[in-house]
């Protein structure tokens, strides 16, 4: 995915997001794509936490073997950017670079709030931006397939 223009990993990640609507998503449902994504880690020992957010409520988090803190602290700044923007981390990281810009720089956030790295995504109900979910532990393209993933096997349930 790095290597392709920008603007057309944008306009994919965009895609993605619109495919990814739900007509409902409950504290429920966070406990389940959580709970997959938790088994998935564990299955492939992926060193990763994992969180869900509704309506600034935390409905799931999860750690595995291999974490810290840090990667709680980097899940936080990518949710920021999420509900400050309603785009996936990843899909803002790559707004910015298909304009040449760097969000460190270009967004006037503070990095330290804020981290337009993959791994966030929004949670919508009807087009409207409910929450997120989020894994870090990964690189930032492998953090956002996984989630994609784990909202793609939700959504077909």
């Amino acid at each position: 995915m790095t290597s392709a223009d920008p603007r057309d990993v944008l306009r994919s990640l965009e895609d993605e997001e619109r495919e990814l609507d739900f007509e409902r998503f409950t504290v429920a449902d966070a406990w389940t794509v959580g709970s997959w994504l938790h088994e998935r880690a564990v299955a492939d020992a992926l060193p990763i936490v994992t969180s869900v957010v509704l309506g600034g409520q935390r409905a799931f988090h999860m750690a595995t073997s291999g974490t810290s803190a840090l990667n709680d602290a980097w899940l936080e700044r990518k949710f920021r950017v999420v509900e400050h923007f309603g785009h996936s981390s990843l899909a803002v990281f790559y707004d910015f670079a298909s304009r040449g810009e760097d969000f460190s720089t270009s967004s006037r956030l503070d990095p330290t709030l804020f981290a337009a790295a993959g791994g966030a995504f929004p949670i919508r109900i009807g087009g409207t931006l409910a929450g997120a979910i989020g894994v870090s532990g990964l690189e930032m393209h492998d953090d956002h397939a996984l989630v994609v993933e784990a909202l793609r096997a939700h959504l077909t349930r």
